[in-house]
């Protein structure tokens, strides 16, 4: 068994935190990530209700496992009921990142909440440490979905260096190697998306999953183009890294031409509602090549513990 300060803090069996994916990582998803012996995360955004925080918690507290939820500071000005939702539910680990989590951590804390921030530059690492944060997500542009333009290992190195905290690494990580190879850097843990968007738990649609196990590796873009055809207030720091598709090759790059031309703008919002792959979003990090089958989260992270064991039980051949 792996064991490392994350494992013993939540009382897991293995260092592997799913994804708060808005819009995908629901409560039965969380559940089965929980299930293999991890910690499962349900992701929040803006165009959820309280009501849905509180019913997808408690699918996961039914069976009594460890759970964590996802927000996102740039909407939780506006919508405090979301915090509120997530502090009844009372799960073991909220995730408050995309900003400054400074004014949510105390309330945190006092519900006896852990509190981690995702961080895509040393200064929002510095940010967070200042902020009373207790777990710090080292995520790297590899991840799919909003993230910044650091790479995964070179950050992760340098969040290290600032504390004594547990960190964990966050994007392109697969494979049981991959989740050896954060691990022996230093990482506490993984957190893993990407490898979870092709599981039968997940809130996404049979033809996003679909998508999901055709897709190479070299098939994604790091673009605000979905966001600004959306409208989505989403800062521009974090753009999102999701599969190409015929609308991020016409107007990648060109999101300032994109904000006047409403007729493009649309086509996303028709493609959201009906599913058109040409045009709707689709968030997926650089290792989607390697989702290539249909099968429950709790495999996922079964399959990855134990590749990671194996990994690491090899290491010592290395030396002379």
């Amino acid at each position: 068994m792996i064991r490392t300060p994350l494992t013993r803090w939540f009382d897991l069996t293995t260092p592997v935190i799913g994804a708060p994916m808005a819009g995908v990582s629901g409560g039965e998803l969380a559940r089965a990530v929980s299930q293999g012996g991890g910690l499962g995360m349900i992701g929040i955004s803006g165009s959820h209700s309280a009501g849905f925080v509180t019913e997808q918690c408690a699918i996961v507290a039914a069976d009594q496992l460890p759970f964590g939820v996802g927000l996102m500071v740039w909407v939780l000005a506006d919508r405090p009921d979301l915090l509120e939702a997530t502090i009844a539910a009372q799960p073991g680990l909220v995730s408050v990142s995309f900003g400054d989590p400074a004014p949510y951590v105390a309330p945190l804390h006092d519900a006896g909440i852990a509190v981690c921030s995702q961080v895509n530059t040393v200064a929002d690492a510095h940010r967070a440490l200042d902020a009373g944060v207790d777990v710090l997500v080292a995520q790297g542009t590899e991840a799919g979905g909003h993230t910044g333009k650091r790479s995964t290992l070179p950050l992760l190195q340098e969040v290290l260096t600032l504390t004594d905290r547990p960190v964990i690494a966050a994007g392109g990580i697969a494979t049981g190697a991959g989740m050896a190879a954060a691990l022996v850097a230093g990482a506490a843990g993984v957190w893993i998306g990407t490898p979870l968007l092709s599981c039968t738990e997940g809130l996404n649609s049979p033809a996003a999953r679909e998508r999901v196990r055709a897709a190479s590796g070299d098939e994604t873009v790091l673009t605000r183009a979905f966001d600004v055809a959306e409208g989505i207030a989403w800062p521009a720091r974090w753009p999102g890294r999701a599969l190409v598709n015929d609308f991020s090759r016409e107007w990648h790059g060109r999101e300032n031409e994109l904000v006047h031309d409403a007729a493009a703008r649309q086509r996303v919002v028709d493609g959201r509602r009906t599913g058109d792959p040409a045009n709707a979003p689709l968030y997926a990090g650089e290792s989607v090549g390697l989702v290539t089958t249909a099968r429950s989260a709790t495999d996922v992270v079964r399959e990855l513990d134990a590749g990671a064991e194996k990994a690491l039980r090899a290491v010592p051949r290395l030396l002379a």
